[in-house]
């Protein structure tokens, strides 16, 4: 059961994760979290940095689909600038919509990655629908409030996946 909330892949940050990198796997597609796995959770707007990221995507041909459970008005402040289409309340952990965005995208359930800085909504909804999950730290370590819960619930799950050896244990970001 727990198994379900372990990530195919832990990195720091969402620059651990490449073009060449996403080739070399045979993916094709990228569903991502917004909050905290993006930008801060209480950022508006994509950096330079992220901007860049986003495109050396969009070159190598890799889609990409901003995933969030936030509402509408969040989701599309950052995402419309950028001309990437988005998810709304995606409904994390839910299937449902992680199949949808892959059929939006036009890719093989194979084909795609998803990535996301939080267990129990994008990795444990990325592993129930059959993809291939990347678990990012955090950006911040300040969350929302609906976050906060998750988070407590989140460190027992990954101190016993860090003592099982199954992940090795990352360093917070700090704003």
């Amino acid at each position: 059961m727990l198994n379900l909330f372990l990530p195919n892949k832990h990195v720091d940050t969402v620059y651990d994760i490449t073009p060449t990198f996403l080739k070399e796997n045979g993916k094709k597609a990228v569903i991502v979290d917004l909050d905290n796995t993006l930008v801060p959770w209480n950022v508006s707007n994509a950096t330079e940095e992220i901007k860049t990221w986003l495109h050396s995507m969009e070159e190598a041909n890799i889609k990409v689909t901003i995933f969030s459970n936030n509402n509408e008005e969040r989701v599309r402040i950052f995402s419309e600038p950028l001309h990437i289409p988005f998810i709304h309340k995606a409904n994390k952990p839910l299937k449902t919509k992680f199949r949808r965005a892959q059929k939006l995208m036009g890719v093989k359930k194979d084909e795609v990655v998803v990535i996301g800085d939080q267990l129990l909504t994008d990795i444990l909804g990325g592993n129930r629908a059959g993809f291939y999950t990347i678990l990012v730290v955090p950006i911040v370590q300040s969350d929302a409030a609906i976050t906060k819960f998750n988070r407590r619930m989140e460190r027992k799950i990954l101190n016993r996946f860090y003592a099982q050896g199954k992940l090795t244990k990352r360093v917070l970001h700090d704003e």
